[in-house]
């Protein structure tokens, strides 16, 4: 069929259309009451989503934290009625086995209130039944791909033979906007690749976007494009077709070999007198009325507002309910004969089903002996990585095609490449793919995977999106940045980070590190492994940094704190020499030169400013002592920021432009990135703050 439009045939039973027209009226009634919303799609799109989740959808309302779970993904965010109202009338629990509603009909009432369960945007962590947050358009479907390649991946870790412990399919729900959007190629492109015959997408082709109609800005054949993704592509002419909806979620059931688009005709605002398949149906409340001209192309009660009529929770009941309850069921009775098959295989299930880490998950991290000329940080974040791995069968990830760059290969025997034939591979080869790989990675991290990606820091730009939505959702996901600053030498400023580590640290909820030296790196992913719902990014750098030797200088433990005394004097210090990554040897070496000379200093390294402003007071007091005004932060980066930590008098020595193409030393002494600088603000200091 694919490339092919499917058949239209006859319509929905009463009791169908009763239920699909309450999810419409819902939409529009929660719109009308908040005065803002989307009401729109909800009511073209009711019958597409009744049917799959009322026909389709392995999913149990009484457990819906089912592991293998089919995902509903619905990246079309500003629809987020839809999912409500499904949500709702299908009665799903807010905790497993419980009583208590996700979404009461009083939350609904309260769309986009404060503090409501039913926020503007679907949002992950807060809703129980929301699979992940959406509204960036493009972000729900790239999750998707990443949701897709996890049930796979656990497909091919944690089934046996006579027991599909995971098997889970996974659908999107996409708008125009979302197929516009860049990640969205990305992600699809990587789909095709890896022929995901799980995944689903259901694209509502209303042809209305804010602006107006899409050929104002959108004409290019979607069906043509995702063919040549190598997807199967079928269409649904009329949203309102139950058998041709149906036919085409049968077609995907039984493939095989590649992921499915469905796209589907609709009308935004099915329905509305004056307003249907206008722009005016998008982003605004209907009107009062136009609500009461809609009810009435209905057949519904004009002066009822969230109205659920008999017979409506029996529906979903005798669907879903009852169909849920017992793949659920079923699947309970897998689980328990699979614990009792194999201990070894039982505990590995019950560690990842707690999403606890392995015991013993960190005892192979090397310790990094002192040394002179040392290691990058990105060559010592590789061997600890690959001390780790092995350890943690959940753990993947990969790199946007600079994995020899980034050293972040799983080099371990058994590692081996995520590919269509290897599903279990540990490896993930995201392409030359930057914002996708983000997107995906946050959709493994949704199955429970502990997933990473990897790039130079600069291209963190590309990834924003993505780790703003890790942060919110709360996933302990991490990515590898490496080529931190102006190190990167000859390749220039197009790829020597600035403002980048500033704006990742200026994310909230995203835990940065950036480390000094090889024993740093090893605490640092002792940190990101120990976050349960905080991702983490690292810096890395290209060039050897010395690695410090610990029985003279402080002990990186300190690490955990995000900054902690690296060097001392005996006593309250005249200065402070502040530095994180590969200026902390500047730091050293200045404090080296200022203690021969009787100069009380001390060196802190400060990987990780958002950890360190975890600590209580007294533990900040007494790391950077309030009393010592004297102070030169050192960081290859911007300078904007580090007059919380050098103090409005304080020196910093950073960037304050862009970078140039040069060897690294010439970059150095160009920019300012010595000892010699470090030695020359310090004392400089000291005379402007002697008592």
């Amino acid at each position: 069929m694919s490339g092919a439009d499917t058949v239209a045939k006859s319509g929905f039973s009463e009791s169908d259309q009763l239920a699909i027209n309450t999810i419409r009226t819902l939409a529009i009634d929660a719109v009308q009451k908040a005065n803002s919303g989307h009401a729109g799609a909800p009511m073209g799109l009711a019958p597409v989503a009744y049917t799959l989740w009322n026909r389709y959808l392995r999913y149990d309302p009484a457990n819906p934290h089912w592991p293998n779970r089919d995902r509903f993904v619905l990246s079309c965010g500003h629809a987020s009625m839809l999912l409500y109202g499904l949500l709702h009338l299908a009665r799903v629990v807010e905790k497993d086995s419980g009583n208590a509603p996700a979404i009461a009909l009083d939350d609904i009432k309260a769309f986009r209130q404060l503090d409501s369960r039913t926020p503007g945007h679907p949002e992950y962590h807060f809703t129980t039944g929301v699979e992940t947050t959406t509204g960036p358009l493009g972000q729900g479907v790239a999750n998707s791909v990443g949701m897709a390649i996890g049930s796979r991946f656990l497909n091919s870790r944690l089934n046996r033979p006579g027991l599909p412990l995971y098997d889970f399919d996974v659908y999107a729900l996409c708008s125009d906007g979302d197929l516009m959007e860049g990640v969205a190629s990305e992600a699809a492109s990587v789909a095709g690749h890896l022929r995901l015959s799980n995944l689903c997408w259901i694209y509502d082709d209303n042809t209305i976007t804010i602006e107006g109609h899409t050929e104002l800005a959108f004409s290019e054949e979607v069906a043509a494009r995702f063919l040549a993704y190598g997807w199967q592509v079928m269409r649904v002419a009329d949203a309102n077709d139950a058998h041709a909806i149906a036919a085409a979620l049968d077609t995907f059931k039984a493939s095989h070999d590649r992921p499915t688009l469905i796209i589907v005709k609709s009308i935004i605002g099915y329905g509305a007198p004056t307003k249907q398949n206008t722009s005016k149906a998008h982003s605004d409340a209907l009107g009062e009325e136009e609500v009461k001209g809609t009810k009435r192309a209905y057949g519904w009660p004009e002066d009822k507002q969230f109205y659920v009529p008999d017979g409506v929770y029996d529906t979903f009941a005798d669907g879903i309910g009852k169909r849920g309850a017992a793949l659920f069921t079923e699947w309970q009775a897998l689980l328990e004969e699979a614990r009792q098959a194999d201990a070894t295989h039982a505990e590995e299930l019950d560690a990842f089903l707690e999403g606890r880490l392995p015991e013993g998950w960190d005892k192979d991290i090397p310790v990094f002996p002192a040394d002179a000329k040392g290691l990058a940080t990105r060559e010592s974040s590789g061997k600890v990585l690959n001390a780790i791995a092995p350890r943690v069968p959940f753990l993947l990830g990969g790199s946007a095609d600079l994995a020899p760059s980034n050293k972040s290969n799983l080099t371990f025997e058994g590692a081996g490449s995520l590919t269509p034939l290897n599903p279990g591979g540990r490896n993930v080869h995201f392409g030359v793919r930057e914002h996708a790989m983000g997107s995906i990675v946050n959709g493994l991290g949704l199955v429970g995977l502990r997933a990473y990606g990897a790039t130079f820091l600069v291209f963190a730009d590309y990834m924003r999106p993505p780790i703003r939505l890790a942060s919110l959702m709360e996933l302990p996901v991490f990515h590898i940045f490496t080529h931190d600053s102006i190190g990167v030498g000859e390749d220039g400023p197009t790829h020597q980070p600035v403002e980048q580590l500033l704006s990742l640290r200026a994310i909230p909820g995203l835990v940065t590190l950036r480390p000094a030296d090889a024993n740093e790196v090893a605490e640092a992913y002792r940190v990101i492994f120990s976050l349960k719902n905080q991702p983490a990014v690292l810096a890395l750098s290209r060039q050897p940094l010395p690695t410090f030797d610990r029985s003279t200088y402080g002990p990186a433990a300190g690490t955990a704190k995000g900054a902690y005394v690296l060097a001392d004097c005996e006593g309250t210090p005249d200065i402070l020499l502040l530095g994180s990554g590969s200026e902390v040897q500047l730091c050293v070496g200045a404090y080296e030169t200022l203690k021969a000379e009787g100069v009380k200093a001390r060196v802190v390294s400060m990987p990780s400013w958002d950890l360190f402003e975890r600590q209580d007071e007294a533990y900040r007091n007494a790391v950077l002592p309030p009393e010592v005004t004297a102070r030169v932060a050192v960081e290859q980066g911007t300078v904007i920021g580090w007059d919380r930590y050098a103090g409005s008098a304080g020196a910093i020595i950073g960037m304050h432009t862009f970078g140039a193409s040069a060897p690294i030393k010439d970059l150095q002494k160009k920019f300012g990135f010595s000892a010699e600088k470090v030695i020359e603000a310090a004392r400089e200091q000291l005379a402007r703050h002697k008592k």
